[in-house]
């Protein structure tokens, strides 16, 4: 009886004692305030320096007390593990990482060795200078890098660039010492200015890459067919000429059975390695084998003698100082300093997007500004140790993940071993033949055209498929700086274009939500009678497309005014009561924005209709209240949200009509 009775008697005591609450929240609560009243009373946003300021203090200041709060109280030290990331992991490197990374740096150094050779024959410079780049910007790299398996030294595309432009000054023929002083000048402007440049697009460097990829190939059919005679342009059509036209001067077939059959033997290998991923090793040693043994033919059977064109003179010791050779009062400063920045913009595209690459399968974070950094001062020290613009391989890279590196020690690795070579193996390589190299580099090849990117582009973006198309044309036939200059022309008026000429979109309410979207995107979106909620797509409402905005608006005004939106309702005039624009996307305004404004809402006061601004950014709005705007526009025509503006008029019109 008694669990009955309590039973019974408590939802009567909880009914009560609801309703007691309920009257009391009612007799206590405020008024309900609009959202616009938030709105109306913010703060100013911070000016230019005071937001100078929070950054300092963000990301300087604050970051110095946390240092100087942790353990390690020395702020130099602290600073110097912010720059050189090796002092932080150094510290957990253990016996067991070295055993990967020795065997990685090994099997990196075989396949850098010969590349190297060849890559400086392309960029027109002595053997020793490629295998002097492969040296020093790995070794400051592994300190200031934050990549674990990016494999730093020359590459075919970079030393295309330079052999193409800095030929346009001067001649490696004729005087190659005034030549090597253009390049170490070069590279030290693309160590210098590399931070600044981020400009190619992927679409541009896929297409780029085919082009010159092409390019060099074809002019691998000189120490190929071992021709005397041929150009120093870089357009298909100017070395297919030079092709055809050396073809008819004398040649020895020697050349090419040599060249020929040790890249069949290499892509061989390479085929064999992807068959089977244990055997990477066979492909990264298949180039150093190559020039191991056709040397050796070479020298036991006296090939020079027969026309076979060889190597010659390397000089042996380690890197020589450059700085004397730097040329900051040249004639042609400018023009070097050019193919400085060119040569920047392509060698950090390319480091950075194969470090990502190889760091989103690892599992980590690739920090960009550090990469740029590491670039910079690697390209810097190596222009005073007479080395030449060095960047991240793919194909080494791809070797050096293949053999299992845990750390860029496996690049320090890698410098050691060509570090003995230089001292040891470079009277061994007088007989090497040029052929040789050839086909080392043509062998190479194929990873730079990326067929499946390209159609990947073409299915995504129509028209980053045509920056891709420039890049590509623009390096096949006319030079690589014009295919570089094509992709990045196209990329910025793109941009341009969508800047001054946004779109304007119609805005419907998604059924039984607050939310409102475009009625071309979202076709069963409901327009409220009466009411044109528009959207500006612009992040910027500034002097370039403010005039161009305001007319969109104008005629999708008369477009529903006339009944053109809508072929189910008849011609109506001045039906159109309320025309609210959404600026969510608009992050700021300038003067000519604000007369845009202003002169939009005297056109449609004078035809009875309210300028309704909903959802405006912090420095929009700011901007609004110092010219005044809101006063004229109305504070309570100014809401948080879409949603907000609509239902107060809808509610305000019902109740217009339920007074009549």
């Amino acid at each position: 009886k008694l669990v009955l009775y309590h039973t019974l008697q408590k939802p009567t005591t909880i009914t009560k004692m609801s309703i007691e609450m309920q009257s009391h929240q009612a007799e206590a609560a405020p008024a309900e305030e609009p959202l616009s009243q938030w709105l109306i009373n913010m703060p100013e946003p911070p000016t230019i320096w005071q937001e100078f300021v929070g950054y300092i203090r963000t990301n300087v200041l604050s970051k110095k007390r946390n240092k100087m709060k942790k353990k390690s109280s020395n702020p130099v030290y602290s600073y110097l593990k912010s720059v050189f990331p090796i002092l932080i992991w150094g510290r957990q490197y253990k016996l067991n990482m070295f055993k990967k990374d020795l065997m990685a740096g090994l099997t990196l150094a075989s396949l850098c060795i010969p590349q190297s050779i060849g890559y400086a024959n392309l960029a027109g410079l002595d053997p020793e200078y490629g295998l002097y780049t492969s040296v020093v910007p790995p070794l400051i790299y592994s300190m200031m890098g934050s990549s674990r398996e990016l494999a730093i030294g020359p590459v075919a595309v970079v030393s295309l660039l330079l052999s193409s432009m800095v030929s346009d000054l001067q001649d490696p023929v004729t005087d190659p010492i005034a030549y090597r002083k253009i390049v170490f000048t070069a590279t030290f402007f693309a160590g210098a200015l590399g931070f600044l440049v981020d400009f190619l697009s992927h679409a541009a460097l896929v297409g780029f890459m085919a082009g010159a990829a092409i390019v060099i190939g074809l002019q691998q059919l000189k120490g190929l067919f071992g021709l005397s005679h041929f150009t120093n342009k870089t357009d298909v059509v100017s070395v297919l000429s030079s092709v055809f036209h050396s073809l008819h001067h004398p040649w020895q077939p020697l050349n090419f059975v040599i060249g020929s059959s040790f890249l069949i033997f290499i892509l061989l290998a390479r085929f064999l390695g992807k068959r089977n991923k244990k055997l990477f090793w066979i492909p990264a040693m298949a180039p150093l084998i190559s020039v191991i043994l056709a040397t050796l033919i070479v020298y036991l059977t006296n090939a020079e003698t027969r026309g076979v064109k060889i190597v010659k003179n390397i000089k042996p010791g380690f890197n020589r100082p450059s700085v004397n050779q730097l040329e900051f009062n040249g004639p042609h400063l400018g023009q070097v300093a050019k193919i400085g920045i060119i040569c920047a913009i392509i060698a950090l595209t390319e480091a950075i997007a194969v470090g990502r690459s190889f760091a989103t399968i690892k599992g980590y974070r690739l920090d960009g500004n550090k990469e740029m950094m590491a670039m910079g001062f690697s390209n810097i020290a190596g222009s005073l140790t007479s080395c030449y613009v060095a960047t991240g391989s793919f194909s080494r890279t791809a070797v050096n993940f293949s053999a299992g590196c845990e750390t860029v020690v496996s690049n320090i690795v890698m410098a050691i071993t060509v570090m003995v070579s230089l001292e040891v193996l470079t009277r061994f390589l007088y007989f090497t033949p040029t052929a040789i190299l050839a086909s080392i580099i043509l062998s190479a090849l194929p990873g730079l055209i990326d067929i499946s990117g390209a159609l990947h582009i073409w299915k995504l973006d129509k028209l980053d498929f045509l920056v891709l198309v420039a890049a590509f044309l623009g390096v096949l036939f006319a030079s690589v700086e014009i295919g570089l200059l094509l992709a990045v022309g196209i990329s910025f008026t793109r941009i341009i274009l969508s800047s001054i000429r946004p779109t304007v979109e119609a805005l419907g309410r998604l059924s039984k939500t607050d939310i409102f979207g475009d009625i071309n995107q979202y076709p069963m979106a409901t327009k409220t009678q009466g009411l044109l909620t528009l959207r500006i797509s612009s992040p910027l409402l500034c002097f370039a497309n403010a005039n161009f905005i305001r007319d969109r608006i104008l005629n999708s005004i008369q477009k529903v005014e006339e009944g053109e939106d809508d072929e189910q309702e008849v011609k109506r005039a001045k039906v159109l009561q309320v025309v609210i624009l959404d600026m969510s996307c608009v992050m700021g305004l300038d003067t000519s924005g604000v007369v845009a404004l202003e002169e939009l809402h005297q056109e449609l006061a004078s035809n009875d209709t309210q300028l309704v601004i909903a959802s405006p950014r912090w420095r929009v709005f700011h901007k609004l209240k110092r010219a005044k705007l809101e006063e004229k526009v109305k504070k309570e025509n100014i809401f948080m949200t879409v949603g907000e503006a609509v239902d107060f008029y809808v509610r305000a019109r019902t109740t217009s009509h339920d007074m009549c």
